[in-house]
């Protein structure tokens, strides 16, 4: 049977990336576009690019007469390089992808069209990735750092803000449409408001979302760099039971050389300190991180202070990732660690974080849990972040409490007990 003509997307990366994605998908619906398929790229890794140019290649295989859309961080950096691929019919860029002329004018336009992201418009475009129960709404874009390994700046410009009464809006849309938990994302989270009158700091914006929009039930934040985190985060963080007890943190790295090396803006003590200090003001919280392995010049003393911290900090979510040189950044030009050196090391980080989040999962059986269920019905997450498989459906987009019994691969196991909110 053949498939029907429709939009496809596929996407790569960030939360970010995932909420844009719904966007193009209403904006190829508005515009009338049904034969596309559209990959949205990342930059992060080689790894990602790798893959984003085999989904490309698989596309038009299986979709011939499809209009094939390559956009992202991959395609906003090195244009050329998709262009001069034969299966790619369109490049945007990640300002273009989110323009409602560009899609409506696809076929006649030309077939790259990616400007200076560095010059775009000084406000994000709040997209939205909704699931019925979970939602991912952007509220800060792009990012004034510079990372010696990293070229998001370069994919996404420079940091710039939504208004607290665009988000409060938006919020207020979203919980209307029965979404019992908002996670707020940014390329740059922290650096929220800087660029708004006055210079607000991401807690004046949790705070009043929070207050403005009493009927939401959960806030969720994505990932978070320690170095901005102050005391007025951690005091919202104790206080307000509605923003949820899970913190991501931007890592990268527990030996100081390396942090130093990467131009990070913490040292090892300051992350260890400020875990310590949102553990000590909500003990239930759980804790996550991203780590590289294999950063240039990394020796094997300076691994070994990486993979202590997970159990140094009581890391119980751990995102690693194998260094991947970035044409253009200066950690590209530094000694490399060999490759299979590399691998090795992310394996090692891998073990110990699959058995802290197994040891954390463990502490939850016995226990009830807050659940919000998602689109199976059968799925839901916890306030503390942990899956949950219950034993029953339930509606999805409802917030249920559920006795948790066991493991179930790698999620917990609930006996569903009632529904908290609608």
């Amino acid at each position: 049977m053949n498939r029907p003509a429709e939009p496809e997307l596929i996407t790569f990366g960030c939360r970010l990336n995932a909420a844009e994605s719904e966007t193009l998908r209403r904006l190829a619906d508005g515009a009338g576009l049904t034969d596309i398929a559209v990959v949205n790229t990342c930059a992060v890794t080689a790894e990602a690019e790798r893959q984003a140019r085999q989904a490309i290649r698989r596309l038009r295989r299986e979709r011939p007469s499809a209009t094939i859309v390559v956009t992202g961080c991959a395609a906003q950096i090195d244009p050329a390089a998709y262009t001069a691929l034969l299966e790619a019919d369109r490049v945007l860029g990640n300002a273009e992808k989110l323009d409602p002329a560009v899609w409506r004018s696809l076929a006649q336009g030309p077939r790259q069209r990616v400007g200076d992201i560095m010059c775009i418009a000084p406000r994000p475009t709040l997209a939205v990735s909704e699931q019925r129960s979970r939602a991912f709404l952007e509220v800060q874009q792009g990012c004034d750092h510079r990372c010696t390994f990293c070229v998001i700046p370069y994919g996404r410009g420079n940091s710039r803000s939504a208004t607290l009464d665009e988000v409060v809006e938006r919020a207020r849309t979203l919980v209307r449409a029965g979404v019992s938990e908002i996670v707020l994302t940014g390329v740059d989270l922290v650096s929220w408001g800087r660029d708004l009158p006055g210079s607000p700091a991401l807690a004046d914006l949790l705070a009043g979302l929070l207050h403005d929009v009493p009927a939401l039930p959960r806030l969720r934040l994505s990932s978070l760099d320690p170095a901005a985190l102050d005391g007025v985060f951690v005091r919202l963080f104790a206080t307000e039971k509605r923003l949820m007890p899970h913190i991501h943190l931007s890592l990268q790295a527990g030996d100081d050389l390396i942090l130093k090396r990467m131009k990070r803006r913490h040292s090892r003590a300051q992350g260890l300190e400020i875990v310590a200090r949102l553990r000590a003001a909500r003990p239930e919280a759980s804790f996550g991180a991203d780590l590289i392995a294999g950063f240039p010049t990394e020796d094997e003393a300076m691994f070994s202070r990486s993979l202590a911290l997970i159990d140094e900090a009581g890391l119980d979510f751990v995102h690693v990732f194998p260094f991947s040189p970035r044409a253009g950044t200066p950690a590209a030009q530094m000694r490399p660690v060999a490759p299979a050196v590399v691998q090795a090391r992310a394996g090692r980080l891998r073990d110990a974080a699959a058995r802290a989040q197994a040891a954390f999962l463990a502490r939850q059986v016995g226990q009830p849990a807050s659940i919000v269920v998602e689109r199976s019905g059968r799925r839901g997450i916890a306030e503390n972040f942990a899956p949950v498989i219950l034993d029953r459906p339930a509606p999805p987009g409802t917030i249920v409490t559920a006795w948790i019994h066991g493991l179930e691969r790698d999620a917990l196991a609930g006996t569903l007990l009632a529904a908290a909110a609608a």
